[in-house]
């Protein structure tokens, strides 16, 4: 069922209980459910609105992978609010990755990171930030279950496909660097209720 049916069906099922003599007060606590796609401007939903940087690394991009795993995030439930295609600058580099610079492989790093455009993603629902790593694997692919993305789509750590933020300090910072406020979009998608319990 795609969204605009399930919109539909939701304001259908509102004008049920309606005429079927629902009270009054449990209509009002169904409705925020129940209204349109894009139209609460606020979740009643619990931590659903902790944000994770999602970032298609070169590799990916080449490879044509970018699809494959937006879809990943999709059909797991998370809402997408942010989306970029960029070349990523020395600069931006050095500060995403500021505690590795002092590090023997970082020429290395930052060379793999400019060597093509990168997919920059902002993903937000209930827990997204521990689900997401689980759902990318372990940093190196060799050591990554099958069924996450460096599991399927990576075999060596040089080339492991995408970033995931590792914690909401992380993320809050990973996302300040790589969006401007303006561009991560509030707006509710009318699934919230079948993805996280109310």
């Amino acid at each position: 069922m795609n969204v605009l049916a399930r919109c539909v069906l939701q304001g259908t099922s509102r004008a049920f209980y309606w005429r079927h003599g629902e009270t009054s007060k449990e209509l009002v606590s169904r409705s925020a459910a129940s209204l349109p796609c894009g139209f609460r401007s606020k979740s009643s939903l619990p931590d659903v609105r902790e944000q994770t940087l999602i970032a298609v690394k070169p590799d990916g991009v080449h490879r044509r992978l970018v699809g494959q795993i937006m879809q990943r995030f999709e059909q797991r439930g998370f809402k997408l609010v942010g989306l970029k295609m960029l070349q990523v600058s020395e600069d931006l580099l050095a500060q995403h990755y500021c505690h590795l610079r002092t590090k023997p492989f970082y020429p290395s790093l930052q060379e793999y990171m400019t060597s093509g455009p990168v997919v920059a993603m902002v993903w937000e629902g209930h827990n997204v930030i521990q689900t997401s790593r689980i759902m990318v694997g372990h940093t190196n692919p060799a050591e990554a279950q099958a069924g996450t993305v460096r599991g399927d789509f990576s075999i060596h750590v040089s080339r492991n496909v995408v970033h995931a933020s590792d914690s909401r300090e992380g993320a809050e910072r990973e996302i300040q660097l790589w969006f401007q406020g303006k561009e991560l979009l509030n707006w509710e998608s009318c699934d919230q209720t079948f993805t996280c319990e109310p």
